[in-house]
């Protein structure tokens, strides 16, 4: 089996780091685990692959910036030929408390642009998705700059067991699917 896991973030030094590079950030958590490093030179962004107990996975983090993902998801979805079902998409969500996992199968873009692309290019939103907190601790009329803001004091001590757990999240998504791996993760509280 084969499977494409794509964090989502933005390329540059001004993004590392951000509450919004967290996709980029747990991919590269994935990678360093497995003793891989990515080839940021591939077309449409940085890829590696990993094998996990027989199964290939092909790591992406997609050089469109976040709002023209869905151009990376499809051209590496096609030249490895993985179908939509072995698809995972890591990717941000304000409207859960910092580190909160959520694995879902499917569902709406959630006003996230990198989804609402990835769902436009490859004309469905039925593809798994892990939904990493980032919280919504800002005012009004500054989303932007929060979500842009790097991950900072205590949200930034949590953020190691944070991404480890996220990791996990995608080796059960692979290894035992979507079911197995909401039901052991989306349940997991996140440490006050």
């Amino acid at each position: 089996m084969k499977y494409l896991i794509v964090g989502l973030g933005n390329i540059g030094d001004e993004y590392a780091g951000t509450r919004h590079n967290i996709g980029f950030t747990v991919l590269d958590a994935l990678a360093k685990a497995s003793n891989v490093v990515f080839d940021v030179n591939r077309r449409y962004g940085a890829v590696v692959e990993m094998s996990l107990r027989g199964h290939k996975l092909v790591l992406l983090k997609p050089s469109t910036y976040m709002n023209l993902s869905g151009n990376a998801v499809r051209y590496w979805m096609q030249q490895e030929k993985i179908p939509l079902e072995q698809v995972l998409i890591v990717v941000d969500d304000l409207s859960l408390p910092f580190g909160t996992i959520r694995m879902k199968p499917q569902g709406s873009d959630g006003g996230h642009n990198g989804l609402k692309h990835i769902a436009a290019i490859l004309g469905s939103q039925q593809y798994a998705r892990l939904r990493f907190g980032i919280g919504a601790n800002f005012g009004r009329g500054q989303q932007v700059d929060y979500v842009l803001g790097q991950i900072e004091g205590e949200e930034l001590q949590q953020l190691p067991e944070r991404v480890e757990q996220a990791c996990g999240a995608i080796k059960t998504f692979c290894l035992s699917g979507i079911q197995v791996a909401m039901n052991q993760y989306n349940t997991k509280k996140t440490p006050v």
